[in-house]
């Protein structure tokens, strides 16, 4: 016997089927629009398969580490991140800040100046380095991953001449499009761990800017000044592919002699005690705490973890940072301050910054 459809549910079904299909050409629209750069190809994917660190089509860490570590699937983990209901992830008030005038930085010794989670100021010896500067989107689409009040205050405008912006991964919480499309004018150069120069040759940068580094990769930035592209364990990526450009830590070398550990997003791992070893005497390293989680612990340093890297590297001293701008795990948002007290407990000497007060070095 035929089934004979009536034109209103024929109409139906064709919406129903429609409807998937509408949203996926939606989908693939929009992981193609500027923002979120373009992978790697021609001499740069030439380039990368020739490293060391890109196995079977993927930059890997040396030990296996997956993104995901809890019970639970990865994305019945982040549905229940995004939904349930926790005290304290946001302040209830303002986050303290203040607004120091970077123009007036000429007449100033080496100091850092910190914007709130990964993005930070360092004026060294002469020279200017600005660190993953995200001022205006930390996620795709912007309601989705806002900063707290009193931690908005800065837009690259408010940043003045640097030698060279430094970027640790591709992150949209370390990588802001608008951002460095509007400091272009700005900036000499950019360091950047191999593959996400890609990303810069898109938005309109020159290929002659772009200082791209493999890990354990140096260069020599000029007036007694060298970088050392060191390895993190994390991952990498701004759409639905994983790991096609490469994550970093940086070492920098002053012609003084100064040390100074760019940490980038790193969970714990074996290269922290081989950075310190390589490079004994860091006078300062810069190092994640925040963000972490148990079902995501190996890809950011937990707290309990945080004092032994510090003892890995042998660092004289510690500024903490990926914290206290966004919510991006379940901690209360000001823990991160409270592990800097067990740090100095512990007998490591921490430089405490307050977001957008210049701090000076070598205290």
């Amino acid at each position: 016997m035929k089934l004979k459809l009536s034109k209103r549910t024929k109409r139906l079904m064709m919406l129903l089927l429609l409807i998937p299909l509408l949203l996926a050409v939606a989908i693939a629209i929009f992981l193609h629009t500027p923002s979120f750069g373009r992978l790697p190809r021609g001499a740069r994917l030439e380039r990368i398969r020739k490293s060391p660190n890109y196995v079977d089509g993927v930059f890997r860490y040396p030990v296996k580490t997956e993104v995901m570590t809890g019970s639970k699937s990865g994305l019945r983990t982040m549905w229940e991140f995004i939904t349930e209901k926790r005290k304290d992830t946001k302040p209830s008030q303002p986050v303290p800040s203040e607004k120091a005038d970077l123009t007036a930085l000429a007449g100033v010794d080496d100091c850092i100046v910190w914007f709130g989670h990964s993005s930070y100021l360092l004026q060294v010896e002469g020279r200017r380095f600005l660190v993953d500067p995200v001022f205006y989107k930390a996620a795709p689409v912007a309601w989705a991953n806002r900063p707290y009040p009193g931690t908005d205050l800065w837009k690259p405008a408010d940043m003045p001449p640097c030698d060279w912006l430094v970027i640790t991964h591709d992150h949209w919480d370390h990588l802001d499009c608008q951002a460095v499309k509007e400091l272009q004018a700005t900036v000499k150069g950019v360091l950047l761990p191999l593959g996400v120069g890609e990303h810069f040759e898109r938005w309109g940068y020159p290929d002659g800017m772009l200082t791209e580094l493999d890990w354990n990769e140096p260069a020599d930035l000029g007036g007694g000044f060298t970088v050392h592209c060191l390895p993190a364990r994390h991952f990498s990526g701004r759409g639905m592919t994983r790991n096609k450009t490469l994550w970093a830590s940086f070492l920098l070398k002053t012609p003084s002699g100064h040390r100074i550990y760019i940490g980038g997003d790193s969970g714990y791992g074996p290269h922290f005690r081989e950075i310190g070893q390589k490079f004994p005497g860091i006078d300062l390293a810069i190092l994640e705490n925040g963000q972490y989680n148990a079902d995501w612990a190996q890809i950011h340093t937990l707290p309990a973890e945080l004092p032994q890297v510090c003892r890995d590297l042998g660092a004289k001293e510690v500024v903490t940072v990926h914290h206290s701008k966004y919510t991006l795990s379940k901690h209360a948002w000001d823990e991160p301050r409270r592990n800097e007290d067990t740090l100095e407990k512990q007998g490591i000497k921490v430089l405490r910054l307050f977001m957008g007060r210049v701090e000076n070095l070598w205290k």
